[in-house]
């Protein structure tokens, strides 16, 4: 559909808008220099006023005629003496101009003692690694001048530094990861430990602004969120990151949050995900909070290799294909997902090759998440297929055939991942506390930031692709059977579930004897009863007959 244009108000009005308000600005201060006489005996007659009210309410009742005779009396004499009005006249104005003047007290110019025995500290702990004896002008010496090294400085409350721009000699080498982490641990330390700083590397002007973050807010739960489809919203990260904003609803209140989307379907650049954080560090809710975004337009399968129970949420859901914890169910739910990416990958060459537009069993995105894989992996090492081989299919062509892998893990397991896992994961989330190599393994670089040891749950980093590394805060996504989930997130998770089509007691125990049945699919979904013998069917491929690592020529061709 075309796009209107914009009316023309908006389009070419914004700059005349921008100018007309600059004007008014300038002609605002103008007059505001030009009547501040006025302006100061103006505040001046009311202050004096406002004291002969409060001397007047404060006199006794007994006491007020003889005031007032007085005040009279005075008044007289000030009238009949010779040039007596005009010098009153003078004395009150000077007495209004007195009482008006501004009583702020100055700022004071410049860091105070303690502020600057913080600088030189900092100074004098950046002598060694910002000098060299060949200098024959050295920015940075024992004792040295430190206004020269450090501008641009602010302090917070407490009296720590909350900003800070630093100078450095042409010859430090900015462009190697290890001297920069170098100076920006030792900056956090001497700054202030427990908080978050932002690190900012001007490598053409040799200068480095030091920032402290805020924290990110942690009090927004599980919402329906503006996206469009194939926009999944991992969580959301610091205004001047992003160049876009969510409007949210907090209880009463809305405001504008800074996404992190991560965007999947046909033509996303990182088709899966691979989330890696501590044991409660929110890695489930990460997922939790993924499953309830799909369910709006597609259909997930759930494999728990933990078997916690985190997911008994979303059993026999509108949309849920399965939520398996046992071995025997994994192994079955993943064989059919490689069975149906393979189908999807068939049946969409073929209609591209009569020239028909893709069936809709197969623009329905599905997407696997999986959570601990790497608990799975010991079902291989007694005999049986390892679980994490048939996810190479959905993995390498899961992109053409509208299908998406998640995968959560834990740093300690992280080594059980296979390399097809690894390899084709290019979004990352890394939750929870994590040291910088442990941020640098996952997610390809460094942060620009300082992780801190202690952080809230659903607290991490994201990068998708070769993007940026981002902070990221999940929304409270806590499981809703949980006995310590508050009633406000326990309600706001039920409110996105779907309608429970199928009770939960009906539901086979395993999935060993049902192998993820495709009767369970809707038939307006994936008819795969309708599709001809010579469209290989699901029903009817035999598991030993189809190679999960290789695929055919049509499947290639289609995910070309």
């Amino acid at each position: 559909m075309a796009r209107r244009p914009l009316p023309r108000i908006l389009s070419t009005g914004s700059a005349q808008i921008a100018r007309s308000r600059e004007l008014a600005r300038t002609a605002a201060d103008s007059a505001t220099d030009v009547l501040h006489p006025l302006i100061t005996i103006t505040r001046g007659l009311r202050r004096l006023a406002s004291a002969g009210r409060r001397k007047v309410a404060d006199t006794p009742k007994d006491k007020r005629g003889p005031l007032l005779f007085l005040v009279a009396s005075v008044i007289l004499v000030v009238v009949l003496v010779p040039y007596g009005p005009l010098l009153a006249a003078i004395t009150l104005m000077a007495a209004a101009a007195w009482q008006g003047r501004d009583r702020t007290p100055p700022v004071p110019e410049g860091p105070d003692e303690s502020q600057v025995q913080r600088l030189r500290a900092l100074y004098e702990a950046l002598v060694p690694h910002f000098s060299l004896e060949e200098d024959p002008d050295p920015l940075y010496t024992h004792g040295g001048d430190w206004e020269k090294a450090l501008s641009d400085f602010d302090f917070d409350g407490s009296g720590r530094v909350s900003r800070l721009v630093v100078h450095y000699p042409a010859y430090f080498t900015d462009g190697e990861p290890a001297a920069r982490n170098r100076i920006e641990q030792l900056l956090a330390a001497k700054s202030g430990r427990g908080r978050e700083y932002h690190f900012l590397w001007d490598e053409e002007g040799n200068q480095l602004t030091v920032s402290v973050l805020a924290p990110l807010p942690t009090d927004i739960a599980a919402q329906r969120f503006v996206t469009s489809p194939g926009e999944t919203v991992l969580g959301f990260t610091d205004p001047g990151e992003v160049q876009r904003t969510l409007p949210l609803t907090h209880g009463k209140d809305h405001r504008d949050v800074p996404p992190v989307v991560w965007r999947t379907g046909i033509r996303s650049t990182e088709p899966h995900l691979l989330a890696v954080g501590q044991p409660g560090s929110g890695t489930s809710t990460l997922l939790r909070s993924i499953a309830l975004q799909a369910l709006q337009y597609g259909d997930i399968l759930v494999v728990e290799g933990g078997g916690t129970g985190e997911y008994a949420c979303l059993v026999g859901r509108d949309g849920v294909l399965g939520v398996e914890c046992g071995a025997a169910g994994a192994l079955a739910g993943l064989e059919w997902a490689a069975h149906e990416t393979e189908r999807r990958l068939v049946a969409v060459n073929r209609a591209r090759q009569e020239g028909h537009p893709p069936p809709d069993d197969t623009r329905r995105p599905l997407w696997l998440l999986l959570d601990r894989p790497g608990a799975l992996g010991l079902i291989g090492a007694e005999g049986q297929q390892d679980p994490q081989s048939l996810l190479q299919l959905p993995l390498r062509h899961g992109r053409a055939a509208n299908v998406t892998v998640v995968v959560a893990e834990q740093f300690d397991n992280l080594d059980l991942l296979s390399d097809s896992v690894r390899q084709h994961t290019r979004a990352r989330v890394v939750l929870g506390p994590a040291t910088a190599a442990q941020l640098e393994a996952v997610l390809g670089v460094p942060p620009h930031t300082t992780p801190t040891a202690q952080v809230p749950p659903g607290r991490g980093y994201a990068r998708l692709g070769a993007g940026p590394a981002l902070r990221l805060q999940v929304p409270a996504t806590p499981d809703p059977y949980d006995d310590a989930t508050s009633d406000t997130h326990r309600q706001a998770v039920l409110d996105l579930l779907p309608p429970r089509t199928t009770p939960a007691d009906a539901e086979p125990e395993s999935a060993a004897s049902r192998s993820v049945p495709v009767e369970k699919v809707p038939v307006e979904k994936v008819p795969v009863e309708k599709v001809p013998v010579e469209k290989v069917p699901v029903e009817k491929l035999p598991l030993e007959k189809v190679p999960v690592n290789k695929v055919p020529t049509e499947a290639m061709a289609a995910e070309s």
